[in-house]
């Protein structure tokens, strides 16, 4: 798979991710890395996990979320 952003450039080159939110192909210069935190239902409560989880976006969902 290549890098989406960079195909729309004209360029190519190896996808080595996939965004969380639109699943196109990122190569490591259009990743966004991000923490998530886990949570999880715990009885009548709610437990969070340590650490965070890896989240990885495409630079038009990293903006859409800020």
């Amino acid at each position: 798979m290549n890098c989406y952003d960079c195909r729309a450039r004209g360029e190519t080159s190896v996808a080595v991710a996939v965004c969380s939110r639109c699943g196109a192909g990122l190569c490591m210069d259009h990743a966004h890395v991000a923490p998530q935190t886990v949570h999880e239902t715990a009885g009548v409560g709610r437990s969070t996990h340590s650490p965070d989880a890896r989240r990885l976006t495409c630079g038009v969902c990293h903006e859409a979320e800020v």
